[in-house]
C-alpha cells in the first residue's frame, strides 16, 4: 500500500501571510473577521468578511526572493506570469512556492513529470466575472484578452505549472465547500496509482460577487450584513448564538508525495495521509445529514484502520451555520462519543469560511496543530452546543495530537473525512 505524507505547506489568509505567522495566530486565536461598505451594490451597508489585511503581490515576490529553497528564478516568472492576473490567482502561487520551499522540491527535486498540481474549487473568480461583463457592456472591445484565460478555474493550475515548472498532469476539481478535501482524496489517488510521485494540492480563493453574496443572505447561511455587534464576535460556531458562516479569503496549498519519493529525496514528512473518503447524500439542497457525515467518518477511519477512540483531535466543518453545526455535532457523538472524546474546534471561527480553499485552509491548520501539540481556541463560544466531544474554549489547549480527522462538507449533499496521523 502506497504511503502518502506531506512534506510541504503554505497558506494566506485573513490573520496570516504565510506558515509562520498562522500557527502564532492558530495558538492566539486571532479572529480576521471585520466589517466594509459593500462598494458593489450599497456603500452605505456593511459586510461581514475575514478579509486580507493587505495584498501586494510584488512584495511576497521579493520577500520569496530571499529563500534558497526556491530557485532563484521563480519570483520573476511569477511577476510575468501572474504579475497582472486576479488576486486569486497570485494567492494560489504563493502558498505553492510556500509550499514548494518548505517540501525543498527545488533543492532536491522530483522529475517535473511526476509532479502534479490539483487546484480545489470551482466558480472561483466571480467577482472578477462581474467586474468583466460590466466592462463589456460599457464598451466591448476594451475587454482584455487575457479574460478568456483568466475566467476559467484552470487558469490557477496553467499559472502555478508555469511558475514551478510541473510538467505532470494538472487539473480542478470541486465538491462546494468540500472541495479542498476533494482534492486531497483525488491527489492520494493520484499518488497510488503512480500517476505522479508529489503533487500540490491548492485550495483556491473563492472571489465572490455581489449576487453570489446576496443569495447566501437569501439562503440564510451567511452571518447578517448589518452589524448590530463588534464584527468579531458575529462568528461563533458551535454557540447556541451562531447566525451563519462570514467569508473568508484565504488560499492554501499541501505538497503530498510518496513516502517513498520523500525518503528517496531526504525531506522530512510533516505528517502522513492515513486515510480518507468522500461521500453523497443524494440530495441537491443545503441541508446535510447526520447519517452522511457518519458514513464519511467511519469509513475514513476504516481505511486508516483506526477506531473511533484513537483519534485525538477532530477539527470540524463547523461554519456557525443554524443546522450545519447540529447535524455535525450529532454527527460527531455518534462517531466519536461511545469510544472517546477528541479535542473539537473550527478553524472557520479564526478566519472565516474559506469556501472552495476551507479544505486546505484546515488541513494546513490540522498538521500545525499535530506537530506543535495544541489545539487552537473556538473563538466567540459562549452557550456551546451539546456534544460529548471536548469543545475547545477562548484559549488554546496543549495537547498531545497523533490522530487527527478534518472533515468538509459541501451544499448538494457533499461530504469528506480525511484523516492526519503524525509522521512518526
Amino acid at each position: 500500500m502506497t504511503v502518502v505524507v506531506v512534506t510541504g505547506t503554505g497558506v494566506v489568509c485573513s490573520i496570516a501571510a504565510d506558515l509562520v505567522e498562522f500557527a502564532t495566530a492558530l495558538r492566539a486565536g486571532n479572529c480576521g473577521i471585520n466589517s466594509r461598505p459593500d462598494m458593489v451594490s450599497d456603500p452605505m451597508r456593511p459586510w461581514l468578511a475575514a478579509d486580507l489585511p493587505e495584498w501586494n503581490f510584488a512584495r511576497r515576490l521579493t520577500e520569496s526572493a530571499s529563500s534558497s529553497a526556491l530557485h532563484p528564478a521563480v519570483p520573476e516568472i511569477a511577476r510575468r506570469a501572474a504579475g497582472r492576473a486576479p488576486v486569486g490567482v497570485q494567492m494560489s502561487v504563493v502558498v505553492a512556492m510556500q509550499a514548494w520551499a518548505q517540501a525543498r522540491l527545488a533543492v532536491h527535486p522530483v522529475d517535473p513529470e511526476r509532479v502534479a498540481v490539483i487546484v480545489a474549487g470551482h466558480n472561483l473568480n466571480g467577482s472578477s466575472a462581474a467586474i468583466a461583463a460590466e466592462r463589456h457592456a460599457r464598451s466591448p472591445v476594451h475587454l482584455s484578452p487575457r479574460y478568456a484565460l483568466q475566467f476559467m478555474d484552470t487558469d490557477h493550475v496553467a499559472t502555478v505549472s508555469e511558475v514551478l515548472g510541473v510538467r505532470g498532469e494538472g487539473c480542478t476539481v470541486g465538491g462546494a465547500s468540500a472541495s479542498g478535501n476533494v482534492a486531497i482524496v483525488h491527489a492520494c489517488r493520484m499518488i497510488a496509482a503512480d500517476a505522479a510521485d508529489a503533487c500540490l494540492v491548492i485550495g483556491a480563493m473563492s472571489d465572490l460577487s455581489a449576487a453570489e453574496r446576496q443569495a447566501f443572505y437569501n439562503l440564510g447561511v451567511m452571518a447578517g450584513a448589518v452589524s448590530r455587534s463588534d464584527p468579531l464576535r458575529r462568528c461563533r460556531p458551535f454557540d447556541v448564538k451562531r447566525e451563519g458562516f462570514v467569508p473568508g479569503a484565504g488560499a492554501a496549498c499541501l505538497v503530498l508525495e510518496s513516502a517513498a519519493s520523500a525518503a528517496r529525496r531526504g525531506v522530512e514528512a510533516l505528517a502522513r495521509i492515513a486515510g480518507s473518503a468522500i461521500g453523497l447524500d443524494g440530495n441537491s439542497l443545503a441541508d446535510p445529514t447526520v447519517a452522511g457525515e457518519v458514513s464519511v467518518m467511519r469509513r475514513a477511519l476504516a481505511r486508516a484502520r483506526l477506531r473511533p477512540g484513537q483519534v485525538d483531535y477532530v477539527n470540524a466543518h463547523a461554519t456557525a451555520s443554524v443546522l450545519g453545526d447540529v447535524v455535525e455535532l450529532a454527527a460527531l457523538d455518534e462517531v466519536f462519543g461511545a469510544d472517546g472524546r477528541p479535542w473539537l474546534n473550527s478553524t472557520k471561527g479564526l478566519t472565516g469560511h474559506c469556501l472552495s480553499a476551507a479544505g486546505l485552509v484546515e488541513a494546513v491548520a490540522t498538521v500545525v496543530q499535530l506537530r506543535e501539540g495544541f489545539v487552537h481556541p473556538n473563538r466567540n463560544l459562549e452557550e456551546p452546543l451539546a456534544s460529548r466531544c471536548r469543545l475547545t474554549g477562548s484559549s488554546a489547549v496543549p495537547a498531545r495530537l497523533r490522530v487527527a480527522v478534518s472533515n468538509g462538507f459541501g451544499f448538494g449533499g457533499f461530504n469528506s473525512s480525511v484523516v492526519f496521523t503524525d509522521a512518526a
